[in-house]
């Protein structure tokens, strides 16, 4: 699998259960290390660079974040700030504000929903103020109201400060939000390109064994004001 990510990008990688995405992710934050092949950030292979000096250019949010301890929320999210010996440009209140949470900022973690935790480590994410976000399926138990404000946040980062997202996906429909998709099936990408143009009946029955059908409606995050519905 050969991939290469460009500054400002917002790429949604999509593919079934086990075909790679989570793997790929973490290998791209220097989690897991390539078998073969190498990984490089800025014409440098990245397992050259120290832990905290890569933290301070990727962010990476896993699948599964449990935490019981009874931080607060504000607590929580600060710890993404352990990068830096200076102050960051984003502060852990506007992460908070950012994200939707700053009436439970004093609330423990253990006394939010599902959802709720979500968007307290999505806040630390994006305290830690990287240029390349790596989100593994970051709308997982969201509800549709937070999907969307969670995917404006993310394209006015993109817009505004230049960080390329990458996240993966389990929502079809929710991947035609996003400027590039990348299909991936048992490690291997089988295609890439912008959605409507990736997204189609054959390339789905090849990557996930099902029969689709398109409805265009409206979507009130789409630049074209529509939306091939898959179902």
């Amino acid at each position: 699998l050969s991939i290469s990510v460009n500054g400002g990008e917002f790429i949604g990688l999509l593919g079934a259960n086990g075909s790679g995405k989570s793997t790929l992710l973490k290998l791209s934050a220097g989690i897991l290390m390539p078998q073969m092949g190498e990984i490089n950030l800025w014409n440098k292979p990245l397992r050259h660079y120290k832990g905290k000096d890569r933290a301070k250019l990727i962010s990476y949010l896993p699948q599964m974040l449990d935490i019981n301890a009874p931080f607060r929320v504000m607590e929580l999210v600060s710890m993404g700030l352990y990068p830096y010996d200076i102050l960051p440009q984003l502060s852990p209140e506007e992460a908070i504000e950012m994200v939707g949470l700053t009436e439970k900022k004093n609330s423990t973690i253990t006394e939010l929903s599902g959802g709720e935790r979500r968007r307290v480590f999505i806040a630390m994410t994006l305290l830690q103020g990287a240029g390349i976000l790596l989100l593994d399926e970051p709308l997982a138990n969201l509800d549709i109201k937070y999907q969307i404000e969670l995917i404006r946040l993310l394209r006015n980062l993109r817009d505004n400060k230049n960080i390329s997202v990458i996240t993966a996906l389990h929502d079809i429909n929710m991947a035609f939000q996003f400027d590039l998709v990348y299909i991936i099936k048992e490690g291997r990408l089988i295609a890439s390109g912008e959605p409507h143009k990736v997204i189609t009946g054959e390339l789905l029955k090849d990557a996930f064994d099902i029969d689709v059908t398109f409805l265009d409606v409206h979507h009130p995050l789409n630049p074209l004001n529509k939306i091939n519905y898959v179902f």
